[in-house]
């Protein structure tokens, strides 16, 4: 299957460059270029896309401002962050931000093919600075006596997660759980997000695969 991509930057040279990178590739197609990030969000809207590439720096909105509206209009979006900038404040934002790779332009070449096949498993994609950083910045939180959590999803989170997994509508899950039908959705919509899968099947083997319910 071919993936659709999205890209914006408000260089067109460097887009005609990294179109011409993507395009090369089997199952990679540019569907859509945006020269900052509100057109990103507009055509987003209409070309439907599997992936996001987003600059940081563009006008009107930026990359990782972009990012934060898509995660939200569009949860099942995979992005990632292409950027000049070696800078760990603007990889940290694009993480918080919903992006689940950070790739610079300097070896765009070299990683920016890798990084796409691995968003669309699901797979974080960092180069090695950026690695640095996260072990550094867990690290520092450590011996400063901060609570550093290794859970993913919270208790609400999970228990929607084994209702899903366990063939529920969403409406009997909101009966179950005394919430509305609209909180199930958006909490389906997180968990794929989070998780970084698209549908009820593959929530179901990560359900099985952490124990919440059985095979």
């Amino acid at each position: 299957m071919t993936t659709r991509i999205l890209l914006a930057d408000d260089h067109a040279l460097v887009r005609r460059g990294v179109r011409l990178i993507l395009d090369a590739e089997p199952g990679l197609k540019v569907v859509a270029e945006a020269g900052d990030g509100a057109e990103a969000l507009e055509l987003a809207r209409t070309c439907e896309p599997e992936l996001a590439i987003l600059d940081v720096a563009m006008p009107r909105m930026t990359g990782l401002q972009a990012a934060r509206e898509l995660s939200a209009r569009h949860p099942e979006l995979r992005i990632l962050i292409l950027t000049m900038y070696d800078n760990e404040q603007y990889f940290f934002e694009a993480l918080k931000a919903g992006a689940c790779g950070y790739v610079l332009k300097s070896v765009a070449d070299r990683d920016l093919v890798e990084a796409c096949r691995a968003a669309m498993r699901g797979e974080p994609f960092l180069y090695p600075g950026a690695v640095t950083a996260l072990i550094r910045h867990y690290l520092d939180r450590a011996r400063q006596g901060d609570t550093v959590s290794d859970r993913l999803l919270t208790s609400r989170e999970e228990e929607v997660l084994k209702l899903i997994a366990e063939s529920h509508s969403s409406k009997a899950i909101a009966e179950i759980l005394v919430i509305s039908v609209k909180t199930v959705e958006r909490h389906r919509a997180n968990l794929l997000h989070k998780l970084g899968m698209r549908d009820r099947l593959e929530l179901t083997r990560y359900a099985i695969r952490v124990g919440l319910i059985e095979p």
